[in-house]
């Protein structure tokens, strides 16, 4: 089944790229490697905030780790010139969770991230990964994840 399909069947359609809000190119292509800038949670209506352990629950941070894997797909489509189906697999994902100094749940958080990439792109989407905390992160934002792919 291709990644468009599949993407379909879950009732997720890939938004525009976000664009970089900074100085700082939202992906870089060397070889068949693709490296995408870190992806801030956001969706339709605006952005993910809070934080972790404070008035955030874990549920709702994998949530918000879900979108920002939604945009990290976003940003590797637009690197494919509009082809996500040139993409091969999830490398490595680095995901920070906006948390408070005592919660140690990062890893259920960014599991919003994971799950949606293997569910999404079944086999090829299973990489190696790290979750931290941050004190805080861009715009108050609960998560922020990037990611390294494979391209055709």
């Amino acid at each position: 089944m291709s990644i468009a399909s599949r993407l379909a069947e879950l009732g997720v359609v890939l938004p525009d790229a976000p664009a970089p809000a900074a100085n700082y190119v939202p992906f870089v292509k060397s070889g068949s490697t693709l490296y995408v800038s870190g992806q801030i949670s956001s969706d339709a209506n605006g952005l993910v905030t809070g934080k972790l352990g404070a008035d955030m629950e874990i549920a709702d941070g994998a949530a918000a780790a879900r979108l920002c894997a939604i945009s990290l797909l976003a940003q590797v489509k637009a690197a494919c010139d509009g082809d996500i189906e040139r993409l091969s697999r999830v490398v490595k994902l680095t995901g920070f969770v906006n948390s408070t100094a005592d919660f140690t749940e990062q890893p259920k958080v960014i599991n919003g991230a994971s799950d949606f990439l293997v569910e999404a792109l079944g086999p090829a989407g299973r990489h190696s990964r790290s979750a931290v905390s941050a004190a805080s992160l861009p715009m108050g934002v609960a998560v922020e994840i990037e990611g390294i792919f494979e391209i055709k």
